[in-house]
């Protein structure tokens, strides 16, 4: 009998049966930065089901300031397992139809004893296991501040293609930090990975590394990109003091591509899932898992692909529109806590500020850069929840059944309405906001940027929280200007920006952005979920792996995939228009003037009693 059929004699419900059987899926696993997720596709694309399941954060204090952030690989395997369970039972898709399975997650620092294979607490000062398994360093851990700042003062070559300096955000300054704290003989026994490769070494039992973890976060240069030999620059780990993971050919690093390890380009077949792993979740043994990504990676994946129809003023006509061409002139700005701007070239494009140009992370022979803004979401959340009405507008909202974004949307309209404003953003025409609170990640590169506000008055009403609201929205939208005018300038050719995340859902800011950039802003059909759907494109491309090795192109499967989405244009009006160019102006001088402040305070403390101190 043939399943893909319909067949009179069977029943409605037995004919999904079989037709549910016939199917392939695939499982996409996301770990962000509180929770981990998974999703189940069918061969189109569409989503049968999705689940998610906090992870646990430690955030010791002792001294540290907050800025010391941990997770346990344990926690985030269990959760993983959890969700996985829970989507086969809802979407009740036949576990034996799961041909492959793809990971992403956040770009942090997982440590194991090379020997035993057992995690390693990163809590100092004595780094012993509460019983947690801490063994994962997080992204937004600052601890390695120093450790970031005797990297970038050695002006090696590789910093060119991390934007010329390593982030404190990167994970070799991590690597540096332990080496600096650890008992030595404890830091000998450590062997790392970027956190979604621990998660297919988890899966599989192989220590395969991914170009993207290892490239975007770890300071590792394709053989062949600028006279690189091994991948890892022996020079650079004996300049700031890493010389002992040079040893055996790098291999406590991953090792050396064809020698002792192995690396593959996104999706590339890793191995099967081993028979503990399949255990675990629920699964049965030997589904192809494919070579995972940085969250933000997933992103990309599960967005620039989307069916759009844009003018030809914003596509290459010189291509057919599915063609990968196309994801030259598309941005991908994946928002959630912070954002990420993802660009595609075919050749190496330098930004001052900019992360990249990356070699071979998505699709072999192409290149990757990375913008970001080190807070977004969380910039939002911060000027909402430290304002005096905040707690009194968000009992409003939760009356009005709304969340509290929605609800001071609705409240600007409102508020422009009843005071006859030509527009929302005429009411805050004299209140400039720049809100680099957590530092600036592109184009300045700066950790020391901070935020600053003209125009405060004592208002401290609902009515004055909401203007700070949409000025935190306008201050956004004015930097991501910044970095798309940063990156077009350097060499790529951004014409439209593809969103994910929930900041898709807030109409304000999506329109705020596709103005002040004047381009169109693409959101996705999972809005919430296009991060975790590219992970189970990974794992179809894996499912396509042949006896040699060789897999279906990324590109074919998401244009394959990949939903129709729903777009943003510039509102078009010149005043409007007018108004937030001067804004950015402006912007860009708040910018500026704030770092020469800061040198002058410099100038005039050096020599004197107050220079190099510390606040207490």
């Amino acid at each position: 009998m043939s399943f893909g059929k319909f067949s009179p004699s069977l029943t409605i419900r037995e004919h999904e049966t079989y037709r549910r059987v016939a199917q392939n899926h695939y499982i996409g696993i996301d770990v962000g930065t509180g929770s981990a997720r998974a999703c189940i596709i069918d061969s189109t694309g569409d989503i049968k089901a999705l689940a998610a399941q906090n992870i646990k954060l430690w955030t010791p204090s002792s001294g540290l300031e907050g800025s010391h952030y941990e997770q346990s690989t344990t926690d985030i395997w269990n959760a993983i397992c959890n969700c996985v369970k829970q989507v086969l039972a809802e979407s009740k898709v036949d576990p034996n139809s799961v041909k492959g399975i793809g990971f992403d997650a956040t770009c942090s620092l997982a440590v194991f004893t090379h020997d035993t294979n057992e995690p390693v607490p990163v809590t100092g000062p004595d780094f012993k296991n509460d019983g947690n398994d801490r063994n994962v360093i997080l992204w937004l851990d600052h601890r390695p501040l120093a450790e970031a700042e005797k990297i970038n003062d050695t002006n090696h070559n590789l910093l060119r293609y991390v934007g010329g300096k390593m982030s404190v955000e990167m994970e070799i300054p991590k690597v540096l930090w332990l080496k600096n704290n650890m008992p030595p003989e404890l830091f000998a026994r450590c062997k790392f990975f970027d956190l979604t490769d621990a998660l297919t070494y988890m899966a599989t039992g192989k220590e395969i590394r991914s170009f993207c973890s290892t490239v975007c976060k770890q300071g590792f240069v394709p053989v062949g990109v600028d006279g690189s030999v091994k991948g890892w620059q022996e020079d650079f780990y004996e300049t700031i003091g890493l010389g002992d993971l040079v040893m055996d050919n790098f291999v406590r690093m991953g090792g050396v591509d064809g020698v002792n390890g192995s690396w593959v380009s996104a999706g590339e077949l890793v191995g099967g899932l081993s028979e503990e792993a399949a255990q675990q979740l629920g699964l049965p043994a030997g589904i192809a898992i494919g070579s995972g990504v940085i969250d933000a990676y997933a992103g990309w994946i599960g967005t620039v692909g989307a069916k759009v129809k844009l003018s030809p003023d914003h596509l290459d006509d010189s291509v057919a529109p599915n063609d990968v061409s196309q994801a030259f002139t598309r941005l991908a700005a994946v928002a959630g806590t912070s954002t990420c701007h993802l660009a595609m070239s075919p050749g190496p494009v330098f930004v001052p500020g900019v992360w990249g140009p990356y070699r071979d992370v998505l699709i072999p022979g192409y290149w990757m850069a990375e913008g970001g803004q080190s807070a977004t979401g969380e910039l939002m959340k911060h000027m909402l929840e430290t304002h005096v009405a905040y707690d009194e507008t968000l009992k409003g909202a939760e009356a009005a059944g709304k969340n509290i974004y929605d609800y001071l949307n609705e409240h600007l309209k409102e508020m422009a309405k009843k005071t006859n404003a030509p527009s929302i953003s005429y009411l805050v025409r004299h209140f400039f906001f720049y809100g680099d609170l957590w530092g600036n990640r592109s184009p300045i590169a700066d950790p020391n940027m901070r935020g600053a506000i003209i125009g405060m008055s004592n208002d401290k009403s609902k009515d004055g929280m909401a203007l700070l609201y949409y000025s935190t929205m306008e201050f956004i939208a004015l930097q991501t200007r910044q970095i798309v005018e940063a990156m077009n300038a350097a060499g790529h050719t951004i014409k439209s920006i593809f969103m994910s995340g929930s900041q898709c859902q807030n109409e304000i800011l999506m329109d705020l952005i596709a103005t002040a950039c004047d381009m169109p802003v693409l959101i996705p059909r999972y809005v919430n979920a296009a991060v975790v759907h590219g992970a189970a494109m990974l794992g179809a491309k894996a499912a396509s792996a042949k006896p040699d090795g060789t897999t279906e192109p990324l590109w074919d499967i998401m244009n394959r995939m990949s939903k129709p989405g729903k777009t943003v244009w510039s509102r078009g009006d010149p005043a409007e228009k007018k108004l937030l160019d001067a804004k950015y102006e402006i912007f860009l001088d708040q910018a500026r003037t704030q770092q020469e402040y800061r040198k002058k305070i410099d100038a005039a403390l050096k020599g004197s009693s107050l220079e190099g101190q510390e606040a207490n």
